[in-house]
């Protein structure tokens, strides 16, 4: 039997109304032309969408003049919401005038349920229609939403809705398109079972009519956009408060490494100290064996700590690098183990050192004096001029072409510095040729610090740094030309390229930028992966820092913000002032996470503070 757009309305309107009303445990309507009639319905109804009390009204009314008063102070509300509501009063309402008590359900249902959605700017319906349109362009070969009457009469439109947000609840390529009434049966029952999606009418009004009344299509489907707007809430949330916690307890970790490692060295620099002050020579043989230890310590020890020092001063930029991008308060290490600290312990152990290899050195009776002092000028010269070369690299200014000039001059001085080596070894070696004790070489470093091994490790290093920077101001000329990135994107971009650029040719191998993409939490097939590189490559054999940041920017995602964490801990706490544990792991967060941002945040009554925490970390 064919079913008018009234029946159909009254049973969808009577529904919606119920769904609201069942939220505060109050009784269901039956017939809502006639039980609307007192106005407390109505004035529960809108004090349950609305949000606010309308204060004091008749209850059980039973004069027809109580009746108008609640129906006036609902009608009230409704105009001071914004509504114009015209050809209607509180007199049809207690008369039970049908068509214009659902005309102002309508209207109700407009303001507080379908209004809000918006598509580019579009009105309520046409925004509606849009979102339907783009979320189900994936099966246009099967269907097109251009209303919202006779779009939806298979069940091929509300199945595609559902599988493209919730592809685990139906499977839409198995379905079988002929069978309409099936098709909408499934997916009102998935929607209700699974998404809290209530059915305010049966498959017949969509499936056996010849036009659906579009009214009432539209309540219904403006439940699955705000259904599937509240998941991707919920979700956009989980992610961005797990990720901030994930960035907090790594910055926690990094600045525990730092500490440790610090007092660690401290403490080595004072026991290495502390044995050399207690030292005493019984002979010529014991002095020789000191002497040997002390270069061993040099050669082993010392090199160790070197890097160590080099990598602590690398940890300790990272971690204020990593604050500042997400606009953290900075790191301060605690008293005794800041930078200044650990300089001052450095400065310290160098003295000691120069005294260690000084009282050694007297003890020992100097032997052809001539090549030490040759031996010893020779290094020093060498050290020196690689001094000047680091200082004219540290002194760098000017635009970046003048510095990539500087750079490439400082680089080519290297080379006869190169040749210099080997005269310095040749003399190294005249020492130890010498007809004198074997140990004599060692005397051709009284009058320096520097041994060959010293002078090659450290033109090494020197050599190795200035072709880095040469690739970085390279990469920076790049950098400068990449508008739509943000320093922090270009900070974490070139910190990954130079990781895996382990040859410094400033460019990336195809199994280094795999690498680069594992460690960005991008991964491929060896199919995909294969696609990816040829197009990034460009035609190339290798990526270079330039296709790199370009193509970490075109699969990069958006920052966080304090405001949007804000948001996001208020959404997962369903916007109670405080956060409980079970609200964190609903919101899909590592375990580990959960168990960092308790501690971390401060504790309430009923669970932790996330706008204290807030406040401090930012």
């Amino acid at each position: 039997m064919e079913r008018t757009w009234e029946s159909m309305q009254k049973k969808t309107f009577t529904n919606w109304v119920n769904t609201k009303l069942a939220t505060k445990n109050i009784a269901p309507i039956t017939v809502i032309d006639r039980e609307l009639e007192t106005g407390e319905h109505l004035i529960q109804l809108l004090e349950i969408i609305g949000d606010e009390s309308l204060g004091r009204y008749n209850k059980n009314p039973k004069m027809r003049i109580q009746k108008v008063e609640n129906l006036n102070k609902a009608l009230e509300f409704i105009r001071r919401r914004g509504v114009n509501l015209t050809n209607i009063g509180a007199e049809d309402i207690v008369d039970s005038n049908s068509k214009l008590i659902l005309g102002l359900i309508w209207t109700i249902i407009l303001r507080f349920t379908i209004a809000d959605i918006s598509e580019e700017g579009l009105t309520a319906k046409e925004g509606l229609l849009l979102w339907c349109q783009r979320r189900t362009a994936p099966y246009v070969s099967d269907f097109f939403i251009k209303d919202f009457t006779f779009s939806w009469t298979d069940g091929l439109a509300l199945c595609g809705l559902i599988h493209r947000h919730r592809p685990d609840l139906l499977d839409y390529w198995s379905l079988d398109k002929s069978r309409k009434r099936e098709n909408t049966q499934l997916a009102m029952d998935v929607a209700e079972k699974y998404l809290g999606i209530p059915k305010l009418f049966g498959v017949e009004d969509l499936v056996d009519v010849i036009k659906p009344d579009e009214r009432s299509v539209m309540t219904y489907v403006a439940q699955y956009f705000h259904a599937f707007s509240a998941l991707d809430k919920v979700g956009t949330a989980g992610r961005r408060v797990g990720q901030f916690g994930q960035v907090m307890q790594q910055v926690w970790e990094m600045e525990h490494d730092y500490e440790r490692r610090v007092q660690a060295m401290i403490v080595n620099i004072q026991r290495i100290q502390a044995t050399w002050s207690q030292s005493r020579f019984s002979n010529y043989p014991d002095a020789k064996r000191q002497l040997t230890e002390f270069d061993l310590y040099k050669n082993t020890t010392k090199r160790g700590w070197v890097a160590e020092k080099r990598d602590l001063d690398t940890l300790l930029s990272n971690i204020q690098t990593k604050l500042k991008t997400y606009n953290l308060h900075l790191y301060s290490p605690p008293q005794g183990l800041t930078p200044k600290d650990l300089e001052r312990h450095w400065e310290s152990l160098l003295r000691t050192e120069a005294e260690r290899k000084r009282s050694i050195s007297a003890y020992i009776r100097e032997i052809k004096e001539v090549l030490r002092t040759k031996f010893a000028q020779a290094a020093n010269r060498f050290q020196e001029e690689l001094n000047h070369i680091s200082l004219a690299l540290v002194a760098l200014d000017g635009d970046l072409n003048t510095q990539l000039q500087v750079v490439q001059g400082l680089i080519y001085k290297l080379e006869p510095l190169k040749a210099e080596l080997q005269r310095i070894d040749q003399l190294n070696s005249e020492c130890n040729e010498a007809n004198i004790e074997v140990f004599t070489h060692i005397f051709c470093r009284r009058y320096t610090i520097y041994s060959v091994d010293d002078l090659v490790f450290d033109l090494g290093v020197l050599s190795q740094t200035l072709s880095k920077k040469a690739a970085f101001i390279e990469n920076q000329r790049v950098a400068r030309g990449m508008t739509n990135v943000t320093p922090q994107q270009l900070e974490e971009y070139t910190e990954t390229f130079r990781h895996f650029d382990r040859d410094n040719k400033n460019v990336l191998s195809k199994e280094e930028f795999k690498a680069a993409l594992q460690a960005e939490g991008t991964s491929y097939t060896d199919q995909e992966f294969d696609r990816t590189f040829k197009e990034a490559a460009k035609g190339s054999s290798e990526i270079s820092f330039e296709k790199f940041i370009a193509f970490m920017r075109s699969i990069d995602e958006d920052k966080t913000t304090p405001e949007q964490l804000k948001i996001s801990f208020r959404t997962l706490a369903n916007d109670k002032a405080f956060i409980t544990e079970n609200d964190l792991h609903a919101g899909g967060l590592a375990s580990n996470v959960v168990d960092y941002l308790k501690a971390a945040m401060p504790k309430t009554e009923n669970g932790f503070d996330y706008n204290e925490y807030l406040k401090q970390v930012f």
